[in-house]
């Protein structure tokens, strides 16, 4: 997509990003073996930065600053930022900063850590998951409701509405323990690498992953797990990370047989499991008892 051109605006830009991401989905739908080896070229390109900042630009949080204290609508010509930020991609010298940290209260007195990126890495971190989504969505199954495309929260309900018409009666509702804090980075990448063989980009991922925090009291802290909550790519890692819990209850499912098979199960006592994730809340739908409800819950 690079052709050297003048940087497009936003509406000569996003119709050819859209045309790419397609091709990506495609391929990779294709292909559920391959590997893709050449995308950092997508990253730097200028088209995928112009749609990644524009994101970036009309997102709520474009007025909160990170370590660096520039705000995104402080910027008022982003193209001289985007050639910048260009060359440092493309000569290998971008490395991005730490997330500046936001505790944020819960209910219950608990707060939860935000994490908030420079303009620069959040730029670069919107590319990432302009050219990464369309791979991995692909691959992500369809009780996967939280932070993907055309799909919400409502849709995670509804969903859980129907089987319980069906006769999933007992429900085991949970949540992943500080999830966004304590995904193992090693297990992660694992998982990207299934799909993305380009080392640049990898090693761009790796590097927002252990870019470290800046804590509240002026600390600069690494992060050896977690992808900080708050980064425009995190959301995606997350799901990526935990697609191996929805893998675990698609096999189990398919290891039933047909439905024929699933309904005699249920004739015989046996239970059946459903399970709904919106990111790292999930509720797994069982048809049986509630003994099989506690059951699954020690497994």
């Amino acid at each position: 997509m690079n052709t050297g051109d003048l940087w497009a605006d936003f509406e000569e830009a996003e119709p050819q990003v859209l045309r790419m991401q397609a091709k990506l989905h495609q391929w990779a739908t294709d292909d559920p073996d391959r590997r893709f080896a050449d995308l950092f070229n997508l990253v730097s390109d200028p088209c995928f930065l112009v749609v990644a900042w524009h994101r970036v630009r009309g997102n709520r949080g474009a007025r909160s600053a990170g370590v660096d204290g520039v705000k995104p609508s402080s910027i008022l010509f982003g193209e001289t930022m985007l050639a910048g930020l260009r060359e440092d991609l493309k000569a290998g010298r971008f490395e991005p900063l730490p997330v500046k940290e936001r505790m944020i209260p819960k209910a219950g007195g608990k707060r939860r850590r935000l994490g908030i990126p420079t303009v620069r890495d959040r730029v670069v971190q919107a590319s990432l998951k302009l050219v990464l989504e369309p791979i991995f969505e692909t691959d992500f199954l369809p009780c996967s409701y939280g932070f993907r495309p055309r799909r919400r929260a409502q849709d995670a309900i509804a969903e859980i509405h129907h089987f319980a018409t069906q006769g999933y009666h007992w429900v085991l509702e949970g949540d992943i323990t500080a999830c966004f804090d304590e995904i193992d980075h090693a297990a992660l990448m694992d998982q990207v690498r299934r799909r993305i063989g380009d080392k640049r980009v990898l090693r761009l991922v790796k590097a927002f992953l252990k870019s470290g925090i800046l804590t509240e009291d002026g600390q600069t802290i690494g992060t050896k797990t977690g992808t900080p909550q708050g980064g425009i790519l995190s959301p995606l890692l997350a799901n990526i990370a935990l697609s191996v819990l929805d893998e675990y209850f698609a096999e189990a499912w398919r290891s039933l047989g047909s439905a024929a098979s699933r309904r005699s199960r249920r004739s015989k006592g046996l239970p059946n499991y459903r399970l709904v994730r919106y990111a790292d809340d999930f509720v797994v739908m069982v048809a049986g008892t509630k003994e099989h409800a506690e059951a699954l819950r020690a497994d």
